[in-house]
């Protein structure tokens, strides 16, 4: 078996963690010396988006290669799923990594139907949180959990984010009776370094995807309890785009909140954390999300609900978290801006994260499990 690989890594949206996972991963990809590739959707993503692919271009040697991607099951699926399987078969991987459902769902797919006619190929897949956020006893949580039982046959490698997401994944799909592993996302050195807060910054900071999921509502409703609280209004910036953002334009105006609040389009994480206080991570339903790890690393105080991966990174029962509550929220961010000194000393130790959150760390052991698929 040759010690480098031709890898190609197929997802649907490129935004959000996902896409930053993958980027982290294609970079000591080819740092390590392998082929890496990507293939993604061609209809989601912004101007921010198109410059991180640009800057990627020059490294990937097999290419950035965008295509339409439904996001939910329909008729344009079979045309979509047969345009990326005539990429794929182009690249010739080593091997296949599928992030989230959909990529998931290609990647495993696509790796059996090259296997007919070509060498094996690795199929790995990543869930992310994806399908395993439905509800197992709705008709469609059921349909999808069958469909994973199923994709297990097909599967050579499953990558778990956290600890909470293999746990669901066992509560709600079954025992994987395939090779697993648990491998926390990663930050590079430089994201260690702290971020100072800038003159004049606002008191909260929202950063991510605007779609309910992520919890923009809860935290657009905590911002006018925490005012009264506070006897004065919460001064708030949210960054980020998505589907919902027209209906929390239309929230904040019902609100009053508009001469408090700034709506800015996606930007790089530390340019963000500059602008405010105090980071809030308000989802109702996550895996292991980059932007809790990329807060605590640049030496900022946060609140997070304890959902998904979250309480991973913080310990359980860290005074930080919170349920994705409006007034749960309120009380936390009114506490924490009354006194921000007391506050910061309730986040996690920074050594301690550099250890199990390196980027280094993330690479090594996905590639050990490229190989120990490949040997299957």
């Amino acid at each position: 078996m040759a010690d480098t690989l031709r890898i190609v890594h197929c997802f649907r949206s490129p935004v959000g963690g996902i896409f930053r996972h993958v980027r982290d991963l294609t970079e000591a990809q080819v740092a390590a010396g392998h082929a890496v590739g990507i293939v993604c959707d061609s209809t989601t993503g912004g101007d921010f988006e198109e410059h991180l692919f640009e800057q990627m271009k020059g490294t990937m040697a097999l290419g950035i290669h965008r295509t339409p991607m439904q996001r939910h099951v329909g008729p344009g699926d079979l045309a979509s799923a047969w345009r990326t399987f005539g990429i794929i078969k182009e690249l010739r991987p080593d091997v296949l990594h599928g992030h989230g459902a959909k990529g998931g769902a290609y990647a495993r797919l696509f790796g059996s139907l090259l296997r007919v006619s070509r060498s094996r190929v690795a199929r790995l897949y990543s869930p992310h949180g994806g399908s395993l956020h439905y509800d197992e006893t709705t008709a469609t949580g059921k349909l999808f959990f069958a469909l994973e039982r199923f994709m297990a046959r097909f599967t050579d490698y499953l990558l778990f984010v956290s600890d909470y997401e293999r746990q669901t994944y066992r509560r709600k799909v079954g025992e994987p009776p395939i090779p697993n592993n648990l491998v926390y996302n990663g930050l590079s050195a430089a994201e260690f370094e702290p971020v100072r807060t800038e003159q004049n910054a606002a008191d909260v900071l929202y950063i991510g995807m605007m779609r309910d999921l992520k919890g923009p509502d809860i935290f657009i409703d905590a911002l006018v309890l925490a005012g009264t609280r506070l006897g004065r209004p919460v001064r708030a910036v949210m960054v980020g785009d998505g589907d919902d953002l027209p209906r929390y334009h239309a929230q904040v105006k019902r609100l009053g909140l508009e001469g408090h609040m700034r709506f800015l389009p996606p930007m790089p994480a530390r340019k963000a954390f500059a602008m405010a206080e105090l980071v809030v991570v308000p989802s109702r339903a996550e895996a292991m999300p980059y932007i809790v790890l990329e807060t605590l690393a640049a030496g900022k105080s946060m609140i997070a609900t304890a959902v998904g991966g979250i309480p991973e990174i913080f310990g359980a029962g860290s005074p930080a978290l919170i349920r994705p509550d409006p007034r749960e929220l309120a009380g936390k961010m009114s506490a924490a801006l009354a006194d921000p000194e007391a506050y910061s000393s309730l986040m996690p130790d920074t050594a301690d994260l550099k250890t199990r959150f390196g980027a280094d760390v993330m690479a090594a052991a996905i590639e050990t499990a490229y190989f120990a698929a490949l040997k299957r």
